[in-house]
């Protein structure tokens, strides 16, 4: 792997591993825990739940330009982890890791979130300036979602 930046983050979910396994993969609990950045599932999967090899292009506001990132859940193993990385987009590279395991009816959930930056230094200095405190914001936003949803609504997966 290029050197890049990586994200570590875990939240514990009152919901049983399935359940929250299915949210963390959900292209409409996904955009409605962007909804901030407009993001929207435009080609590719576009609704429900991603599947091992699918690909999804999302098109999304971030820093006041509307872009393009397409990425594909290259590996899946249920309900216990899936990744998906970028095959197209503004990032070097990005790779996500989603790990899930369950201790009495809790639910941890684990994501490894690692990308990297292009334009050398100047993009060295605005990832750590700007960039990873943005993208940690994003994912603990995502994450404060899928728990609101795997715990009071999971119905609407």
């Amino acid at each position: 792997m290029e050197d890049g930046t990586e994200i570590v983050l875990h939240i514990s979910i009152n919901a049983p591993i399935q359940i929250v396994f299915d949210c963390a993969r959900s292209i409409d609990i996904h955009q409605l825990s962007t909804a901030k950045t407009n993001e929207k599932a435009i080609a590719g999967r576009t609704s429900g739940l991603c599947e091992l090899g699918d690909e999804v292009t999302w098109k999304a506001k971030h820093f006041g330009i509307y872009q393009t990132l397409s990425s594909k859940i290259t590996k899946l193993k249920a309900p216990h982890y899936f990744q998906d990385c970028m095959i197209k987009g503004a990032f070097s590279f990005i790779k996500h890791d989603h790990f899930f395991e369950e201790k009495d009816g809790i639910t941890i959930m684990k994501d490894i979130f690692a990308y990297g930056v292009p334009y050398g230094i100047f993009g060295s200095l605005f990832n750590k300036i700007i960039l990873k405190k943005y993208m940690t914001n994003l994912l603990i936003t995502r994450n404060q979602v899928i728990k609101e949803v795997s715990e009071k609504n999971p119905q609407i997966i």
